[in-house]
């Protein structure tokens, strides 16, 4: 007597799940990679200046030759400031305001990197888009 076989008709999932796996290991190792960039947008040469539609100061965070950071908020604008009275300044005119225009003012000497930590410190108070202070194009030589 011949046995007959049954045919299985169920799927092997074993190779998907080990496809997964490696997906999952490739997306977790990138992905902290893909957000460490800071977004900017490159500014053209002889660009316009921002046209302000509304009548709010904006906050001014200034970054002098020696790295000294200083924000137009406060009695004390003249006086450089701490990373924590930064943030809390950024986040109290915010919570006040929400539209005020945030701008980065730096020293042409000022390391890129000092401007970098003076946006970090806008963003944790809550700032979501900043603009650059700068002099007109015709006031720096150009280069040949």
């Amino acid at each position: 007597m011949v046995k007959k076989r049954k045919v299985i008709s169920e799927i092997n999932v074993v190779p998907y799940i080990d496809v997964m796996l490696v997906l999952l290991i490739i997306f977790m190792v990138t992905a902290p990679l893909l957000t460490q960039g800071i977004k900017v947008e490159l500014p053209k040469a002889g660009a316009d200046p921002i046209a302000d539609s509304s009548s709010l100061a904006p906050l001014i965070l200034s970054v002098n030759a020696q790295g000294e950071l200083y924000i137009n908020v406060g009695d004390d604008e003249d006086k450089p400031k701490d990373a924590e009275s930064i943030i809390s300044r950024t986040r109290a005119v915010l919570a006040s305001q929400p539209s005020t225009m945030i701008l980065v003012k730096a020293d042409r000497q000022v390391p890129y990197g000092n401007v970098v930590g003076a946006m970090v410190l806008l963003q944790r108070g809550g700032a979501k888009n900043i603009g650059f202070v700068t002099d007109p194009l015709e006031s720096y030589p150009v280069p040949d």
